[in-house]
């Protein structure tokens, strides 16, 4: 795929979504760059794609109908075949209520969402976002060609201090979450990380394909664990199904990561320094 196919193929997406709409809203295009940094990427990895978002403010009718446009633009896309990215469980009675789904078996990601402007009258806004997969511009060989640091992602010795540290940890992790993992994948594992602002080892890996409930009952887990062993915990911004979060540990200075993956899996990351204590028990 190429960045013209990527925008036609999204154009299409939000055409068939708007066509049958009724009344027919004009489309008010959203921004000015479609093509952005590819931001689907999960293993942290040297990464040159691109992917393409188109974003249209559905306009021109009455602010009470934004709800209804949204239902109308789900409807459409269920009827083409496509596909929830969470269970389909909306709440309208919410400020914001979005639609989350996916084109099969091209891999286009889409929303719709709409905006309470006055409650009291129940009128809102509604607007359509469509999200290429990730492509690689013209002229790069492939996903993995960024220029680097050579010892940005060596092979990690896994009976360093730093080494052991990070699977103490990831150990730990993968009780708390109680759900299976899977072998490795291309860019998991140990490896050894050295940039500008840190030297260190970095433990990736993933657990099995999980539900929506699942993952969510896991990463709750995760967080109970994290919060009793004394780490300071935030969670990130994510839609209901694809909960993630973030902890830093106090005195060591490492990071541990849990978010859902586009697999359906959670993604693990452990990025410890080199000069933190030798136990890995700490």
């Amino acid at each position: 795929m190429n960045e013209q196919q990527a925008i036609d193929r999204a154009e299409q997406i939000i055409g068939e979504a708007v066509d049958g709409m009724s009344p027919r809203p004009t489309l008010e295009r959203m921004g000015n760059a479609p093509v952005g940094a590819c931001l689907a990427r999960d293993d942290h990895g040297p990464d040159e794609r691109v992917q393409v978002t188109l974003i249209y403010k559905l306009t021109g009718v009455p602010g009470a109908q934004a709800q209804n446009l949204v239902r109308q633009a789900r409807d459409a896309w269920l009827k083409k075949g496509y596909t929830y990215n969470t269970s389909g469980e909306v709440d309208w009675a919410g400020a914001f209520p979005t639609v989350y789904m996916r084109t099969e078996p091209d891999d286009f990601w889409m929303d719709a969402v709409t905006g309470v402007v006055d409650r009291a009258k129940g009128e809102g806004i509604a607007s359509l976002k469509v999200t290429s997969p990730c492509f690689l511009p013209p002229g790069k060989a492939s996903a993995g060609s960024a220029a680097a640091d050579p010892a940005a992602f060596e092979t990690a010795e896994a009976d360093s201090p730093a080494a052991r540290r990070a699977l103490g940890h990831s150990s730990r992790i993968y009780d708390a979450l109680g759900v299976g993992s899977v072998p490795p994948r291309t860019g998991e594992g140990l490896t050894t990380v050295r940039d500008e602002a840190l030297a260190g080892v970095h433990h990736t890996w993933s657990t099995v394909p999980l539900s929506d409930e699942e993952r969510t009952r896991a990463v709750a887990r995760a967080e109970t664990y994290f919060r009793g062993a004394g780490w300071n915990v935030r969670r990130l911004p994510a839609p209901e199904a694809a909960p993630a979060l973030v902890a830093g540990h106090p005195e060591e200075h490492t990071v541990a990561q849990v978010a859902a993956s586009p697999t359906g899996a959670l993604r693990v990351a452990v990025t410890t320094p080199f000069d933190g204590p030798a136990s890995a028990d700490v």
